[in-house]
């Protein structure tokens, strides 16, 4: 456990609170970037493909090259930032964020571009969670740590939102390349302020690292993604999808087993007695599986069947987004009104009733008629979502534990990401391959595939929300 924690580099008094919002509006930024990295690449996949030589799905492995690193290692950043001092990981991360994503603007192959796509997801996993131990130190009163936590799950949501947006506008102006460009200035900008705002923190106790339940953890979730992506290459049965199947099940008991005989194990299973920590999780893996396979259906789906262009299709998504702003500039007011838990439950049913009206939407949609509103929708849901749910997940944490705290909601986001892009992107090809089967024609069976996407999102709202029903009210 730290021995001293991070906090502002200013006199007290009215100038030291500006300075740890401005500090939070910096952390914030550096957890835009790692949001906005899983899904701006989205709509830029169509022409990075066309120029290396990439089909569909090697291109789901630009998204999941990252996401797999990212949420396999951040539990272990998250130790890493308790034991280093979080302010010196956070800068190691973001450091390396911003080299990697220069070296994914250069790639002139898909085996670069996919390593570099890892070695950004790994440096997220350093980032992101001690990124969040910070603001916990930064904000220990509650009141003040509900408003902060409000702007950090909003940044969270916002970026899935706005990578849209952004990736449209950049890949039509400046090539694909530069979605992976723009964060190395923004990245520059939070590497000099952050040793400017906070102080440096003071390492936790020494000893051994669980890198063995960190290998473990990570081996299993490749395997897990790499089952549900063989059921669409090879079948459900296929030896090759079975042994993978069994090597994931395989692996995750044996992490179970090693942090519970490791005398200081990357995840103690005791953290999990926090009920809201749990839910927290739960929930947060959920909404991750909805949004991920969310957002790389809707850029699919408006290039290729809608034939929209990049920027047009990233400006579609500014309804989205600017609900989604709004309303998570809102949900803190409306936490202290009627509490974590009733927030959460209605912001996912609302999410579900989005989705369900997106699937609805034909392979000619106009965007006025069958796009708008639902997008509408989802963005309120999703804003309220988002918010709440990083609340539940560090009720009650402590502060030596809150870089695995941090962890392990970003963690369950992108594995819940990654194994949602899989499954309903699964789903939607097995439906659009039945379709096609049948005689329907491209455009319509691959909407076809995309509906069943939505749906099979909007079930996995429905469950976060049955999920939340367990957390104690607050």
């Amino acid at each position: 456990m730290s021995t001293s924690t991070a906090s502002i580099s200013a006199p007290a008094g009215t100038t030291r609170s500006r300075r740890r919002w401005l500090a939070l509006s910096i952390l914030a930024l550096a957890q835009f970037l790692v949001v906005l990295d899983a899904s701006i690449v989205n709509i830029a996949l169509p022409v990075l493909g066309a120029q290396l030589g990439m089909d569909t799905a090697a291109l789901a492995w630009v998204i999941t090259a990252y996401v797999l690193a990212f949420g396999g290692l951040l539990l272990l950043g998250g130790r890493l930032a308790d034991r280093y001092g979080h302010r010196r990981v956070f800068l190691i991360g973001t450091a390396g964020f911003v080299a990697t994503s220069a070296l994914a603007g250069l790639s002139f192959t898909s085996e670069m571009l996919l390593t570099a796509r890892a070695l950004q997801g790994a440096s997220a996993a350093l980032l992101a969670p001690a990124a969040l131990a910070l603001l916990t130190h930064l904000f220990p009163e509650t009141r003040d740590r509900t408003k902060a936590l409000g702007v950090w799950g909003g940044v969270a949501g916002i970026g899935s939102a706005a990578g849209v947006l952004l990736g449209g506008v950049l890949t039509a102006s400046l090539g694909w390349q530069s979605v992976f460009f723009v964060n190395v200035p923004i990245g520059a900008i939070v590497l000099i302020a952050i040793p400017l705002l906070i102080t440096r923190d003071a390492p936790g106790a020494r000893g051994k690292l669980d890198l063995p339940g960190a290998a473990t953890i990570t081996a299993a979730l490749v395997s897990a993604v790499g089952a549900l992506s063989a059921i669409e290459r090879v079948g459900l049965i296929h030896p090759l999808t079975l042994a993978l199947a069994a090597g994931a099940v395989v692996l995750g008991i044996a992490f179970v087993v090693i942090e519970r005989r490791t005398a200081e194990p990357l995840v103690p299973l005791d953290v999990f007695r926090n009920r809201n920590l749990t839910v927290g999780n739960i929930v947060m893996l959920l909404i991750g599986a909805a949004m991920v396979a969310l957002f790389f259906a809707l850029s699919v789906y408006m290039q290729s069947v809608l034939g929209y262009d990049a920027l047009t299709t990233g400006l579609t998504q500014l309804p989205l987004a600017g609900a989604l702003v709004i309303v998570a500039g809102l949900v803190p007011a409306v936490i202290g009104w009627i509490g974590t838990k009733s927030t959460l439950i209605g912001s996912l049913v609302v999410l579900a009733a989005g989705l369900v009206w997106l699937s609805f939407a034909p392979s000619d949609a106009q965007f006025l008629v069958h796009i708008l509103g639902p997008s509408i929708v989802i963005g309120v849901g999703m804003g309220g979502a988002f918010v709440t749910t990083t609340q539940l997940s560090v009720d009650g944490v402590e502060g030596g534990e809150s870089g695995l705290a941090g962890g392990l909601v970003n963690t369950s986001q992108q594995i819940g990401g990654a194994l949602g892009l899989a499954i309903l992107g699964t789903v939607a090809a097995l439906r659009t391959g039945d379709l096609m089967a049948s005689g329907i024609s491209g455009p319509e069976a691959t909407t076809g595939g995309f509906s069943w996407l939505f749906i099979g999102s909007a079930l996995v709202s429905v469950v976060a929300a049955i999920a939340t029903g367990f957390a104690r009210k607050n």
